[in-house]
């Protein structure tokens, strides 16, 4: 029986993801034509990241684990862990007011209509070529001049061991950090993993942690972002939350 209601619950995210692209395609598609006018795009696809992920049954507790604050002037590259698609949703709902740039996977272009707007308002990377993963730092830097914040997920994918709690992590977003001086956010996303696995046999809607790890200054060096990085994350997901 929950098998048969999570392969329903799948169909729904079908259902309600062809609904809010279609009704959010238009002015994503007209205001991605001009950089200049992404903060207004931007507003756009928050609204189908905050449709998405309530409109599956998720809600989200946020946990502090710092008392810095997020600058809403200030540009950030973004980063937490990868276990579900739905992680994706939540950094646009935590950040309303930073327009946020994807570093993302250049398969993802050829997804009908979606694939449209994805290639103008997200920075992508084919895997397989090296000239392109080392592009990807000077398109970041780019997007971040014109004031919009980067995610990236440094494990640079879901792991296929599903037993991977925390896989390693690649150097992309720190080398990004460091070599152009912005700050790291780090964040958890707990439970997602058991909530929205890639196994659509899977899952149920509930509320997922988000832990506000910190916020990393650049001019530590890229072995200790990342170390730093990695172990606040690993240890967040093995915090149990009552």
């Amino acid at each position: 029986m929950r098998t048969i209601l999570a392969y329903l619950w799948r169909f729904w995210m079908v259902i309600l993801g062809t609904v809010l692209t279609i009704l959010f395609f238009l002015p994503v598609y007209l205001l991605s034509i001009r950089q200049k006018d992404y903060k207004a795009c931007y507003f756009f696809i928050r609204l189908w990241a905050i449709g998405m992920f309530y409109g599956m049954g998720f809600r989200y507790k946020l946990i502090s684990k710092t008392s810095k604050k997020i600058d809403k002037n200030q540009a950030y590259v973004i980063i937490s862990n990868h276990t579900s698609i739905m992680d994706v949703m939540l950094p646009c709902i935590l950040f309303p007011n930073h327009p946020l740039c994807y570093v993302g996977k250049k398969e993802l272009v050829k997804i009908p209509i979606f694939g449209t707007v994805y290639k103008r308002v997200c920075v992508m990377v084919d895997r397989s070529s090296a000239r392109s993963r080392a592009d990807v730092y000077r398109r970041c830097a780019e997007r971040m001049q014109q004031g919009q914040s980067i995610v990236i997920f440094p494990e640079g994918g879901v792991p296929d061991d599903t037993s991977v709690v925390l896989d390693d992590f690649k150097d992309g977003a720190f080398i990004l950090a460091t070599k152009h001086h912005f700050p790291l956010a780090v964040y958890t996303f707990q439970g997602l993993k058991e909530m929205f696995p890639f196994d659509n046999s899977k899952g149920y809607p509930g509320v997922v942690n988000v832990f506000f790890n910190d916020i990393l200054t650049p001019d530590l060096s890229l072995k200790t972002l990342k170390e730093t990085a990695y172990e606040e994350i690993k240890m967040s997901l093995s915090e149990k939350i009552k």
